[in-house]
């Protein structure tokens, strides 16, 4: 079992989007349970990508491929592991990185983890102007918008988000979270925002509370 973790975890790492889906495929046809394939393999696999980019050991390329992996692996897991939980859904979440910026990886280990723990996951992608996560909180009724920007020049994207939400009538209801490295505590309660997230785990922990659903 533990072998097969391995081997998810490094095809993320390697960069190889038809072993991840191969390997995903063949752990559910042995029973392994989907929520341990996604924690111990594609997310260790896409954090050592993190860790391989930020000591410059992996460029932009390799962030690219790797994150085209998980999503792969993800595309068969997460089915399995929605119906086997059979469980309702915590909220429904829009999740996307702002216009300007072109950054993956945070947004899409976000969205995992939300998926793990019973939200239903809404990811438009990144270089999403604000009225794209107004039309997708619309489209899925969501209770939940959460917005990256992985740079100082795109994070005022997010408070325009913040406005256009409200523009369109659906603040209160709709919960803002933003996060990504230049975004703080701070500036997240300067712009209106609902909450600030540093990283994935703490992004659920506060998903749960917006929603206000026990976690």
């Amino acid at each position: 079992m533990t072998d097969m973790f391995e081997k998810l975890a490094q095809s993320v790492i390697d960069g190889e989007p038809d072993d991840t889906s191969t390997l995903a495929k063949e752990a559910l046809e042995q029973g392994l349970d989907p929520l341990k394939c996604i924690t111990e393999g594609l997310t260790k696999g896409i954090q050592k990508v993190g860790e391989l980019f930020a000591s410059g050991d992996y460029f932009l390329p390799e962030l690219i491929i790797g994150a085209d992996a998980m999503k792969e692996g993800l595309e068969i897991l997460e089915p399995a592991l929605l119906g086997e939980q059979k469980r309702e859904v915590v909220a429904q979440v829009v999740l996307g990185t702002v216009e300007g910026d072109l950054h993956e990886i945070g947004k899409t280990l976000v969205g995992t983890m939300l998926t793990a723990n019973g939200f239903q996951v809404k990811d438009i992608g990144v270089d999403q102007p604000a009225s794209a996560f107004v039309d997708a909180a619309k489209e899925v009724d969501a209770t939940i918008v959460g917005a990256s920007a992985l740079l100082t020049t795109t994070m005022l994207q997010q408070e325009k988000l913040v406005q256009a939400l409200e523009e369109a009538g659906l603040k209160p209801k709709v919960k803002v979270m933003v996060g990504g490295a230049p975004v703080t505590e701070t500036y997240a309660k300067k712009i209106g925002a609902d909450g600030y997230a540093e990283d994935a785990i703490s992004a659920v922990d506060l998903a749960f509370r917006l929603a206000d659903a026990p976690a």
